[in-house]
């Protein structure tokens, strides 16, 4: 639903979008879910999991905030990477704010630079996020701040821990003060624009990044072929794509017992999410070096 429809909310009602950007496994996703109360973006603790941008709206009395989550910025080797890099930027060239975030347990130094260098091409307002303080000591912090803010002249820098949605109030507080006056640009009950069918691949593959070892999850991808609703159940049929005969054997696991758990974890996060019956029918199949490939990567919405 777009601004059209739902009009200019008058005078005091601000509104726009705000990108959120990092290293990967920073906690981009976390804090989007924690921002919205729900979970939009797909949570694990391996770097790369998000693979595309995906929007997630927080809307009050006076105001409407479109979160944009992007893939972490890297120094990328593979064209997954570097496509993934691509999107990030990309992403956030149109945004009215950006939110930088930084994991202080785990900082490197040389994907924070480059997160600048982006930063000052963008020419945008931009709030530091200090995430995960609940593992560190307060007196560690001031320090990384003042090292900080010599870096880039922040708007704002706001400590945070997305897991236990500590300073997230003030972190709202924050960003209404750069927003401008705007129409509302979702319907009030929408907290996400992503299709029913990305939330199912996203699901899916965040169950195997959670129960797959090394390098299996980054070699894996899902393509639903098939969606069927109606009131009472949601019938999906969706394929896994690895890049060699090897995985695919480790994805359907012994007796098939791998796949059949991560459809069961899929299927009751699905249920939970729509309140309704999910059959969940999974296939895997084998896609030689999709992730190399520009003409696979883009058949699996991974490359514009």
């Amino acid at each position: 639903m777009d601004s059209d429809n739902l009009g200019d909310k008058g005078r005091g009602f601000k509104s726009g979008f705000v990108g959120i950007i990092g290293a990967p496994n920073v906690g981009k996703s976390t804090l989007l879910n924690a921002i919205l109360g729900e979970k939009v973006a797909i949570t694990t603790p391996k770097p790369q999991t998000t693979r595309t941008q995906i929007r997630g709206i927080l809307t009050g009395e006076n105001f409407q905030i479109v979160f944009v989550d992007t893939p972490g910025i890297h120094l990328p080797r593979k064209l997954l990477n570097k496509k993934l890099v691509e999107t990030a930027e990309k992403a956030v060239e149109d945004v009215d704010v950006l939110l930088f975030l930084v994991d202080v347990t785990n900082r490197n130094r040389r994907e924070e630079f480059a997160i600048i260098e982006l930063i000052k091409r963008l020419k945008k307002p931009v709030i530091l996020v200090l995430n995960k303080i609940d593992k560190v000591a307060k007196e560690n912090i001031l320090p990384m701040i003042d090292e900080m803010s010599k870096m880039y002249p922040f708007e704002a820098v706001i400590p945070i821990s997305a897991k236990y949605v500590d300073g997230i109030d003030r972190l709202i507080e924050e960003i209404l003060k750069l927003l401008p006056e705007g129409p509302q640009y979702y319907d009030s009950t929408t907290i996400t624009d992503q299709s029913k069918e990305h939330i199912v691949e996203e699901l899916i593959r965040e169950k195997i990044f959670l129960l797959a070892k090394q390098e299996i999850p980054y070699s894996t991808a899902v393509k639903v072929e098939e969606m069927e609703e109606d009131e009472k159940m949601v019938r999906i049929r969706a394929v896994i794509y690895v890049e060699r005969p090897s995985q695919k054997g480790i994805i359907i696991g012994k007796r098939g017992k791998f796949i059949k758990k991560v459809g069961t974890y899929a299927r009751m996060d699905l249920e939970h999410l729509w309140g309704k019956k999910v059959f969940l029918d999974l296939w895997v199949k084998v896609l030689k070096d999709w992730s190399k490939d520009e003409k696979q990567l883009r058949r699996l919405g991974l490359s514009s």
